[in-house]
């Protein structure tokens, strides 16, 4: 792993860019082990900065993937929840036009598309 200077602001602690690079590393890091569910709480932290706008193409693209491994509704976490947030970090990220992002915004729509096939295929409820 690369090494970072870094910066420290006029009171002597790091700065926002550095917080959110550190909040990057260890989002990539969690990504690597599995942990996705920990990875999307650091791309979260990073992308909320100004000064990693990549991370929110990172949290989307792993929260669709956590999307993939819930529940498709109900709870709180579900896959639509999940895909909804996902939407709103990929649709406003920084460099939205390269192939990688148009790839993850082409995948979530596709996730969309499944959710909503699942969702017409269950039984209505009978009334009762």
């Amino acid at each position: 792993m690369p090494v970072r200077p870094w910066r420290l602001d006029s009171a002597g602690r790091l700065s926002e860019g550095s917080l959110a690079d550190l909040a990057y590393q260890f989002g990539d890091q969690h990504e690597r082990e599995g942990d996705l569910e920990q990875a999307a709480e650091w791309f979260r932290r990073a992308a909320q900065s100004s000064t990693r706008p990549d991370a929110a193409l990172r949290l989307g693209g792993v929260l669709g993937r956590l999307a993939d491994e819930q529940p498709a509704e109900g709870a709180p976490g579900t896959s639509e929840q999940l895909l909804a947030e996902a939407t709103r970090w990929l649709s406003g990220a920084q460099g939205a036009t390269t192939p990688d992002a148009i790839e993850l915004i082409t995948d979530m729509l596709n996730r969309h598309q499944r959710q909503a096939a699942r969702r017409g295929l269950e039984p209505a409820g009978v009334p009762g």
